[in-house]
């Protein structure tokens, strides 16, 4: 279905803003990211790498904790990468840090002594998930350098989701599309990990996280009921909102902080 557009005289500022109540693309609270941002500086990076790093909120907390340390932010989404520049400017970290819009499959990037990836493995690779968690571990390995540490984000199953609940999800959702999280950790293992430390996001970070993702676009659309985009953007947003009555307390996210085997 074509959907419709704004005419020429609807002002860019009539539309909704973009994600602006989000912190970090994902289930994770700021008091868990500085816990993190702390724990990876203190191994000493110079180097950093972002996979799918967005606008690297979790990156440049890392490169402020850890004086000299430079990072490279890879992401395909020009806007996001925009915002992570300026956040960087604001922080006075601009000197130390690359947001590039660029494919991470066979980056060049690397090696380097932090590699971050949260909630984009299936960017490594061409294969679909859950498939692409083997390659993706494997090109991870590839890209530290021994001595350094991975900050692994991956979706797992909390439990096994009933056919109800996945009929509910994503398109073709399936019990196949994430592992539970022992096997998430068995992968990282064959890879050529040890885990160092395994958390996993809370029922706060996952409502913190999807209502702030619709956040700004259910208050714009509360004002906004005549407008053209209107019909559309509610059925996205019920749609979405449905998906996530769907997966909440059953889909997880791990943050394993992995160290690479000599």
């Amino acid at each position: 279905m074509t959907q419709p557009q704004p005419s020429p005289d609807t002002a860019a500022t009539d539309l909704p803003p973009r994600l602006t109540r989000l912190t970090f693309h994902g289930p994770l609270s700021e008091a868990r990211a500085d816990r993190i941002a702390g724990r990876l500086a203190g191994t000493a990076p110079a180097t950093v790498l972002d996979i799918g790093c967005g606008w690297g909120e979790l990156m440049l907390r890392v490169l402020a904790a850890a004086p000299g340390a430079t990072g490279v932010g890879i992401d395909l989404n020009a806007d996001d990468l925009a915002r992570g520049r300026r956040h960087a400017e604001e922080r006075g970290l601009a000197d130390r840090v690359r947001f590039l819009e660029e494919s991470a499959q066979d980056t060049p990037h690397g090696p380097a002594d932090l590699v971050l990836c949260v909630g984009s493995s299936q960017a490594l690779g061409p294969l679909d998930p859950p498939r692409h968690l083997p390659d993706a571990l494997a090109a991870l390995r590839g890209l530290v350098r021994d001595g350094g540490r991975v900050l692994l984000g991956e979706g797992f199953w909390q439990r096994t989701p009933t056919p109800a609940e996945l009929s509910g999800m994503w398109p073709g959702a399936s019990v196949a599309d994430h592992p539970d999280l022992a096997t998430l950790l068995d992968l990282a293992v064959a890879a050529g990990f040890r885990p160092e430390w395994t958390e996993t996001a809370n029922a706060d970070e996952w409502e913190e996280f999807e209502s702030a993702y619709q956040a700004d676009t259910e208050v714009w659309l509360a004002g906004h009921g005549d407008h053209p985009l209107a019909t559309v953007t509610r059925e996205r947003l019920d749609r979405h909102r449905a998906q996530w009555m769907s997966y909440r307390g059953v889909l997880g996210l791990a943050y394993l902080t992995l160290v690479p085997v000599s």
